[in-house]
């Protein structure tokens, strides 16, 4: 995986990612050039993609939705998510590249 994707924080680790609202279903999707993909059920309305990507990260990472933040791209499909108190190697362990 590329540095850009996930980087060390002070507070965690931080994801580049790539976010498509309105799937099937939520789930990781492997690679988007430079992100991680991720396909979200919810529609990209009111934030309801945010909250459901969010959502997932929780529990996929088994995190307090408190310890999953969106540092940028709010209206974007485009993100930086911080997963606090995580590391790196975790990250990589529950999420394999696939292209």
């Amino acid at each position: 995986m590329s540095q850009a994707m996930i980087q060390e924080s002070p507070d965690g680790v931080l994801l580049t990612v790539h976010v498509q609202p309105g799937a099937k279903r939520t789930e990781y999707a492997g690679l988007h050039g430079e992100a991680l993909k991720f396909r979200v059920a919810a529609p990209p309305a009111e934030g309801e993609a945010n909250d459901a990507l969010c959502a997932f990260l929780a529990k996929l990472f088994e995190l307090p939705k408190g310890s999953v933040v969106l540092r940028s791209g709010l209206s974007s499909r485009h993100k930086r998510v911080l997963l606090k108190g995580l590391s790196i190697r975790l990250v990589r362990e529950v999420l394999p590249l696939r292209a």
